[in-house]
């Protein structure tokens, strides 16, 4: 095959002929990070009955994934823009490939635990090219369609992940078992990996900018120090050293946003570019995203493991009752766009408070039994957690990016997608710790109402957090 050699140096007038075969490509090369994300979730138990996992690595495997992807995203970005996406883009595919037969041979907990970590960065060096990509490919009518599109099967792929992690445990293909989850992503990979070659062209950003390497390594132990505690904390008694990580953490992404601002000549395309974060809007879209997103991905997760420990469900069974998560998603899809237009924050807020609702309704439900759940009683609040979530995230992106200083263009994408992933690894870092040390006696029934409350807790937070966007901010 003649792969196509085309250097697309922003926007060509000329528009790519195979540009739709290279929009499946990419679209589908981001659906395999997206399905990671959740497919795992559903596997966990069987994960620790066979690897013998504690509490805290079940939600070191989870979490390791959703971290090394923030940590890495946007030097990764930075890579393609200057290497080529395309380049790129296939060296995650390859990458990802090689990490998910590694997360499927593992044989402990902390080998799984640094396979998924290593599946993180894969991820990261695929997921930034794709969009990127997808807006040098496309113009005008055509680039909105698809990037339309591109949001619609995002939010399919992520909850469809819980519904074929669940096919995939309870099929028991070849006897791998929980392993299962993580072989899919290889031959997956590798076709995706051989027609990219084919039908993708290389593009580069003229203007790119170089990586930051110590930056972005202090950036790293800074965000892995936060998290740190919040899955090791009760296992160690919260011994001082434990809060001494927590500040070390703190410290080291202050340090990152203040040594960069320091230097003018470093302001452009930094990390944490300080000015940024002092925009009103900016400030509270990006607080109001990680605390909404730790509540929804952290939701994700206790939910199929009270479903599975304490309700006695399937992993497959479990699986499908998310789809009503997933209805209530693609219904609000056709209509989430008019609604920011005309009603901007308030979207976002009404967003987190039907999440809140849909929170509560599930925990009605949970309420009326002890095992053995009858799941129609569940798919109201679910449905209604997939339209909050809707209402929440496309809306909450569209009013970040669209009142961003032109003079902060260049890195506002990165820190928001980053802001996003780190919320997913807070919330299913807290989360997963409170859920399993309650249920550390077998009541998982208190576990989720815990959780369950936190995550209400979280959301009705993010509600009051959208009344501090600007009243008359500029229209998205």
């Amino acid at each position: 095959m003649a792969a196509p050699t085309t250097a697309l140096e922003g926007i060509s007038d000329q528009p790519y002929s195979r540009r739709w075969a290279a929009m499946v490509i990419l679209v589908l090369g981001f659906m395999l990070d997206l399905l990671n994300v959740t497919i795992v979730n559903v596997a966990i138990p069987s994960i620790q009955g066979d690897l013998g996992a504690s509490a805290s690595q079940a939600g070191w495997i989870v979490t390791a994934y959703l971290l090394a992807f923030a940590v890495t995203l946007i030097t990764a970005a930075r890579l393609g823009d200057l290497w080529g996406r395309k380049r790129v883009f296939l060296l995650g595919l390859a990458a990802f490939a090689l990490t998910a037969a590694w997360s499927g041979v593992a044989q402990t907990a902390g080998e799984l635990i640094t396979a998924r970590a290593a599946q993180g960065v894969a991820a990261a060096l695929l997921a930034p090219q794709v969009m990127s990509s997808l807006y040098t490919l496309f113009q005008g009518r055509e680039r909105a369609t698809v990037l339309g599109l591109f949001g619609v099967v995002a939010g399919l792929a992520q909850a469809g992940g819980l519904l074929l992690g669940g096919l995939l445990v309870t099929a028991d293909i070849a006897d791998l078992g929980w392993r299962s989850v993580f072989w899919i992503s290889f031959p997956a990979a590798i076709a995706l990996l051989v027609l990219g070659l084919w039908l993708i062209p290389e593009n580069h950003a003229p203007d790119a900018t170089k990586p930051r390497w110590l930056p972005a390594a202090v950036l790293t132990f800074g965000l892995i120090a936060i998290v740190f505690p919040l899955l090791e904390g009760r296992a160690h008694d919260w011994a001082p050293w434990i809060w001494l990580v927590l500040v070390a953490g703190l410290a080291a992404v202050g340090l990152v946003a203040y040594g960069e601002h320091r230097d003018p000549d470093r302001r452009a395309g930094a990390l944490l570019p300080i000015g940024l974060l002092r925009e009103r809007t900016s400030s509270v879209a990006l607080l109001v995203q990680l605390v909404a997103f730790a509540a929804f991905s952290g939701f994700l997760l206790v939910f199929v493991l009270w479903l599975q420990d304490g309700q006695g469900y399937t992993a497959l069974r479990a699986g499908v009752v998310t789809i009503a998560f997933s209805a209530g998603g693609l219904a609000m899809a056709a209509f989430v766009g008019r609604l920011t237009v005309r009603f901007g924050r308030f979207t976002v807020l009404v967003g987190c408070v039907v999440g809140a609702v849909g929170t509560l309704g599930v925990l009605a439900a949970a309420n009326s039994a002890n095992t053995d759940i009858d799941p129609w009683l569940l798919a109201p609040g679910l449905f209604a957690i997939g339209c909050g979530m809707n209402l929440v995230m496309p809306p909450l992106t569209t009013l970040f990016l669209s009142n961003v200083s032109p003079r902060y263009a260049g890195s506002a994408s990165g820190i928001w997608t980053t802001s996003q992933q780190f919320g997913a690894a807070i919330g299913v870092a807290s989360l997963s710790a409170v859920f399993f040390g309650i249920a550390a006696d077998g009541d998982y029934g208190s576990a989720f109402r815990v959780s369950a409350f936190a995550i209400v807790a979280a959301l009705v937070f993010s509600a009051v957090g959208c009344l501090a966007f600007p009243s008359r901010s500029p229209s998205p």
